[in-house]
């Protein structure tokens, strides 16, 4: 957590990355999430669902309208901001903390930076193929935080995995800096759970430290492993079971330089991102 950047939004909030962990509480308004699709499909289930989260704890809530659950069949880009747009509107307005869009379309990103959004969190990394480039035209127009996470179709690597990953990233920062994308605007995701097998997610965790510095320059990182599948076939334990691996995973990422870790379960997370700050330092 040895990056520090501080980001003031137009509407007045401010975030401050690598003075402590932050928490960005997730806030699925799908139907069909791994985890907790259909529990906060109404604006006001979810509005009630966002205070819980930032009375727990939560320094960023990030909303999501189409599921990334494995084996997921990606919808257009218009049916996802139909859906979207009425819940990130009622959040922005309600939300103390800055809010977060978890989508891979640029269409969708727009207009979620036209209706106040504060950090693009784009799980193709400015990659998504369809799209070449234009993910990374809306971060460097709008000038917001973009949360860059590692992504490929299928498993194999031609090379040691954070070998490619950091080539992966480098091309991302490229893409970007071609678009204008600031430097201090991108934040690195490892992207657990996505174009890897069980050991490869396993293997990232260990040697997670190794990703915070990309061609000689270092970057913060978001860490989500919130739930995932990887718990599941390390200790078979159903989703609703899987908050203390989460916790364990949250707190070997902090202690291997994670910035901030994205979770369901935000307040018994927070309080463990919190005591292993005091226990480092960093708090």
């Amino acid at each position: 957590m040895s990056v520090k950047r501080s980001y003031l939004f137009k509407d007045g909030k401010k975030l401050t990355l690598g003075e402590r962990t932050l928490v960005m509480g997730i806030l699925n308004v799908t139907p069909d999430s791994f985890s907790d699709g259909g529990k906060w499909n109404t604006i006001d289930k979810a509005l009630r669902h966002m205070e819980a989260m930032v009375k727990d704890g939560a320094d960023i809530i990030d909303i999501g309208a189409e599921s990334s659950r494995p084996g997921f069949v990606t919808m257009p880009a218009a049916e996802e901001i139909e859906r979207l747009l009425p819940f990130l509107d009622a959040v922005i307005k309600e939300c103390p903390v800055p809010v977060s869009v978890d989508t891979f379309k640029s269409e969708t990103a727009e207009a979620a930076v036209e209706h106040g959004v504060h950090i693009l969190n784009d799980i193709w990394g400015m990659q998504y193929a369809p799209e070449s480039g234009k993910m990374a035209e809306v971060a460097a127009k709008s000038d917001l935080p973009i949360i860059v996470m590692h992504n490929q179709d299928g498993t194999e690597y031609k090379n040691d995995i954070i070998a490619d990953m950091k080539e992966f990233f480098a091309k991302s920062i490229a893409i970007g800096a071609k678009a204008g994308v600031k430097r201090e605007n991108i934040i690195l995701d490892p992207g657990i759970g996505f174009g890897k097998t069980v050991a490869g997610n396993l293997e990232v965790l260990r040697r997670q430290e190794e990703l915070l510095n990309i061609a000689g320059k270092e970057y913060p990182l978001l860490l989500g492993t919130s739930r995932k599948s990887f718990i599941a076939k390390t200790m078979n334990l159903p989703v609703e079971e899987r908050m203390e691996a989460t916790g364990a995973s949250c707190v070997i990422g902090i202690m291997k330089g994670a910035s901030i870790v994205r979770v369901h379960d935000v307040k018994p997370i927070s309080r463990m991102c919190q005591m292993t700050d005091i226990i480092l330092g960093s708090e």
